[in-house]
């Protein structure tokens, strides 16, 4: 049963465990924190940080992309700069670095407990994969698009 599904299943609550988890200096994609708690929902996570993430670290959470939450970009970059997260700047804008800030938690990480099932994110991780068609986020999966930068 994945954990959404799950009855006593709080998903906001395991957003924000995911969230406060996040090192200083380091980001997640809304798909990452999905993922971490074997869920695809990603626009759900968005929901949940616009709802709820006002006492959450809610700038180590950004798009895909690499761009900040809509709207609050120059807050964000105040932190950025603040915990020295990587940032590639072109002639008219800046994005983060997400092959040097993206991080994902180790499969001992008590990001296990979040679920409740020991090792529910670890479809998303290279070398972890699972049966079945739906085999999780992969952002190492060439399937996805290229950084343009």
């Amino acid at each position: 049963m994945s954990a959404e599904a799950s009855p006593a299943f709080d998903f906001g609550a395991a957003v924000a465990e995911v969230v406060r988890s996040i090192p200083s200096g380091r980001v997640m994609t809304y798909g990452d924190v999905a993922a971490v708690l074997g869920s695809r929902a990603s626009r759900a996570v968005g929901k949940v940080m616009a709802h709820e993430g006002a006492d959450l670290p809610w700038w180590r959470v950004v798009r895909s992309g690499g761009h900040p939450p809509v709207h609050h970009e120059a807050r964000a970059l105040e932190h950025y700069r603040a915990e020295g997260t990587p940032l590639v700047h072109g002639a008219t804008a800046w994005r983060l670095d997400m092959r040097r800030a993206r991080w994902s938690p180790d499969p001992g990480d008590r990001s296990d407990d979040v679920t409740g099932e020991a090792g529910a994110h670890r479809a998303s991780r290279p070398g972890h994969a699972t049966a079945g068609p739906d085999q999780g986020y992969d952002p190492t999966d060439p399937g996805f698009p290229t950084d343009p930068f």
